[in-house]
């Protein structure tokens, strides 16, 4: 049986816009429209409201004139109002060719907003319909608060239906504007109106008030819905609208009985840099493109991808031109630790191992984020604190360091069994622990090595500011030898790194 074709209507340029604090500039207005109609293959977009500022005027006249050289002007659409011919206008000197005619699908809307009858409102939509039509201009009708209107005054909405199936309309627009329908109620509208009318093209625009965006587009499309309507990354008014992404996966892996152009592969590319223009940042575990979604956390899951891929669902992060990783902190096992050191090249021995999942389960602890690429400093500084016997340790110390003071430093050092405490300040708070650590070494007459190169780096490519390495040069006796220290504080890995030198130097 031959599929049943979807229409997506992308809006992300229109209602997606109405994010609070979203305002794109006309160049990233055709970057994106270009990006969704050539790269996503997105069957139609909505760019715009009419009217709105010069601003507006601009972007959608770029995007008009780059739509009409590629032949895609049908595929751009303009939200327009039933303004006396005012928004006609306005497309005109755009090239805009198809309009999105904002109506009321509501009587309460109409009664208390507009404050007319619904036929002084339907004289009022065949006139603007009829002059879009003398200037070769497509019409697409919105039925505002649609979803209210089936609730509450479905008399008015058939009314209206049976008026605008009279209209030279290519489609007719559902909105479920607030956001409050549940699925069965999406089902049940959208099917008798359907029935209804057989003949007329129905689209579905879901808002996401109640978490029910995607939920609600499926029960759309079992009730014989046409075309549908979304945003990249969800945006839109309040919670917004249903996300592009989401919508794609759940449609080719839940609904075969039909069919969408989309480019599944682009979409995660498409949506970071929608994230670039607008700075509304995609939650981490938001499905599809947040950052965690295909990042498997626990030791058992990564052992288990092990074992023939049990944790592994349809949502192949490969679909959309991602990847899984494994994350590292303080529920990763072995598994998770050896998955990331066999994309960097590197193996461990069990002992050795056993020792580096222990370090990064001590970083968990202190809610640090360890990423693939900190684990070479980690493997080092592991492998390296098991090369001398700890004779001497830094047992405690305080670091102040306040406004209009020196940095100052109390240090308990102690040497085979012997806590010795000194205070001391400094230029900084390493100075000042140096000072005191010099103060107990002239103390014992013990000889303290010196320091002569200090360099702190953090993991190449790493995303997280969870550790940093600090590696410090010292001179003994004419040889000089480095020590490294590992901690999310430059201060702390610095005296990690000094107190293996400590114990390197007594061999």
């Amino acid at each position: 049986m031959e599929k049943r074709k979807i229409e997506i209507m992308d809006t992300t340029l229109r209602d997606g816009e109405q994010t609070s604090g979203v305002s794109f500039s006309a160049a990233e207005k055709l970057t994106i429209a270009q990006l969704l109609l050539e790269e996503l293959n997105i069957d139609r977009i909505e760019i715009a409201s009419a009217r709105v500022s010069e601003g507006e005027f601009q972007g959608v006249k770029g995007i008009m004139s780059w739509a009409e050289s590629k032949g895609y002007s049908n595929r751009v659409e303009v939200l327009t109002f039933v303004d006396g011919g005012l928004s006609i206008e306005w497309m005109k000197k755009t090239g805009a060719k198809v309009q999105n005619l904002l109506t009321k699908g509501s009587l309460n809307h109409l009664k208390y907003q507009l404050k007319k009858t619904p036929e002084q409102h339907f004289t009022e939509i065949a006139q603007t319909i009829a002059l879009a039509n003398e200037n070769g201009i497509a019409t697409n009708v919105y039925l505002e608060d649609w979803s209210n209107g089936m609730r509450n005054s479905p008399e008015y909405v058939y009314q209206y239906l049976d008026f605008l199936t009279q209209q030279p309309v290519q489609r007719i627009l559902l909105p479920d504007t607030l956001g409050v329908l549940i699925p069965s109620e999406t089902f049940a509208f959208i099917s008798e109106i359907i029935a209804k009318y057989p003949k007329i093209h129905f689209d579905f625009h879901a808002h996401n008030d109640y978490d029910l965006s995607i939920a609600n587009v499926m029960e759309a499309i079992k009730a014989g819905i046409h075309g549908l309507h979304v945003t990249v990354n969800g945006m839109g008014e309040r919670a917004g609208n249903a996300p592009l992404e989401s919508t794609v996966a759940v449609i080719n892996d839940f609904m075969p009985e039909v069919k969408i152009n989309v480019k599944e592969s682009s979409l995660y590319s498409v949506s970071k840099l929608v994230e670039t223009f607008t700075g509304y940042r995609i939650p981490a575990n938001k499905p599809i493109v947040g950052d965690n979604v295909f990042t498997q956390t626990a030791g058992i899951h990564a052992d288990g991808d092990n074992k023939n891929n049990l944790y592994f669902n349809d949502l192949l992060p490969e679909r959309f031109g991602r990847k899984r990783k494994y994350a590292l902190g303080k529920t990763s096992g072995k598994a998770n630790i050896e998955k990331n050191l066999q994309e960097l090249g590197l193996k461990l021995n069990q002992e050795d191992l056993k020792l580096v999942t222990q370090r990064i389960i001590e970083l968990g602890d202190k809610k640090e984020t360890v990423t693939k690429e900190d684990l070479p400093y980690i493997i080092s500084d592991v492998l390296d604190s098991h090369t001398y016997e700890e004779k001497i340790t830094v047992a405690s110390y305080v670091l102040s360091h306040a406004k209009g003071m020196r940095p100052s430093t109390t240090l308990c050092l102690k040497i085979d069994g012997e806590i010795i405490e000194e205070h001391a300040q400094g230029d900084g708070q390493f100075d000042a622990f140096m000072n005191a650590l010099v103060k107990i070494y002239k103390n014992k007459k013990m000889i303290l090595p010196k320091l002569i190169d200090y360099a702190v780096r953090i993991p190449p490519g790493s995303s997280s500011d969870a550790l940093c390495e600090t590696i410090i040069t010292w001179t003994n006796n004419g040889k000089e030898f480095k020590t490294r220290g590992l901690d999310s504080d430059q201060t702390v890995a610095a005296i990690i790194a000094t107190q293996k030198m400590l114990n390197i130097a007594t061999v």
